[in-house]
């Protein structure tokens, strides 16, 4: 499969070297909104159901500035596939959605990323759950090997000890590997061990890029990052939500709002419109970031093309969606354009 892709196109590791590189995530809540995908258990069917949806999203995800096109595997793994019924369809699902991603990606140039996550049943002490989490990752790695993928990703894993198993079964197949961690509440992995020293120990494990995705917004990600970037030596990953989370609610599942009317009645997961970052607070996180040495980045849960842009343009790339960037000169009364009415830009400033 691999030997479709141009041998000359720089890889990830290439392209860390030369400067930032973007990766688009995001797909659950981003589809969950468009009405393809429920919230709860939150499973990828809307790669089987309606693969253009997808295909769509990855094209505006790749027009905005990513360069990455991540196949939409999150949660398409056993355990998530047994929950809803249909196991039976786990290798259709993997296939169909590394195949959607990789004609994109063949397209518009970008990287073809394959993808494992939190399989929700890791526990530290029970051994048997570690063989059934390998066997999980072996099996949606082969599948991402087969259909052509130039790097793989772990992310939103909140253990050490499932960062390893998967970091191991993807150094497996020689292909370069990213491991980003999610940090809760508590600060620390939730088998102990801090950010900084969890990624300095898969730094030293192999990982090519380990950082963090996920769970916090950009403020409360980029002090993690900073102590984390004083620990690595290697590429470093920052993919915060787009929440505005705080050091008293420094997660987007920790969130509170007395206004909210969700069934839960907290804002996660369906209920956090409130806290949306604008594209400008993630334009200057992706600045931030970079200026630490955060050279992989992207945005998560909650992502919109919008974003993807702005960390684009603030990394200094000019992705084709650029076109369309805001340009307020010719608003009919925040514009400064000659031919404008006076009129208006007088009523507007007494609102």
């Amino acid at each position: 499969m691999a030997g479709d892709y141009d041998a000359s196109r720089p890889g990830l590791l290439e392209r860390l070297e030369q400067g930032a590189v973007i990766c688009a995530e995001g797909y659950l809540f981003e589809l969950e909104r468009r009405g393809y995908l429920q919230a709860g258990a939150f499973v990828p069917e809307v790669v089987l159901e309606h693969p253009e949806v997808v295909e769509q999203l990855h094209r505006e995800f790749v027009r905005a500035g990513s360069d990455v096109v991540e196949a939409f595997t999150y949660y398409a793994h056993r355990e998530k596939l047994k929950l809803i019924g249909k196991e039976d369809a786990l290798e259709e699902i993997n296939r169909q959605a590394l195949q959607i991603a990789r004609s994109i990606a063949l397209t518009e140039g970008g990287l073809l990323a394959g993808n494992i996550c939190n399989t929700n049943i890791y526990d530290p002490g029970d051994a048997a759950s570690h063989d059934a989490v390998r066997k999980m990752y072996e099996e949606q790695i082969g599948w991402a090997v087969d259909e052509g993928a130039d790097f793989l990703i772990a992310e939103t894993i909140a253990y050490l000890g499932e960062a390893e198993i998967a970091l191991e079964v993807m150094r497996s197949t020689g292909l370069p590997t990213v491991v980003t961690l999610a940090i809760h509440r508590e600060g620390t992995l939730r088998d102990g061990p801090y950010p900084e020293d969890a990624c300095r120990q898969l730094e030293d494990g192999g990982a090519n890029v380990v950082g963090l995705n996920c769970t916090r917004g950009p403020a409360t990600m980029l002090p993690l990052l900073e102590r984390i970037r004083e620990r690595c030596d290697g590429h470093l990953a920052g993919l915060p939500v787009p929440y505005r989370t705080g050091e008293e609610e420094p997660t987007f599942q920790s969130l509170t709002d007395t206004g909210c009317c969700s069934p839960e009645s907290r804002p996660f997961p369906t209920a956090l419109d409130p806290f949306v970052c604008t594209r400008y607070e993630i334009s200057e996180f992706a600045k931030a970031a970079w200026d630490i040495g955060i050279r992989y980045q992207g945005v998560c849960c909650g992502a919109g093309p919008h974003h993807i842009r702005s960390m684009a343009e603030a990394l200094g790339k000019e992705p084709e969606a650029s076109k369309y960037s805001p340009d307020m000169s010719k608003h009919y009364a925040l514009g400064n354009d000659k031919t404008l009415k006076q009129h208006n830009r007088e009523f507007v400033a007494g609102l």
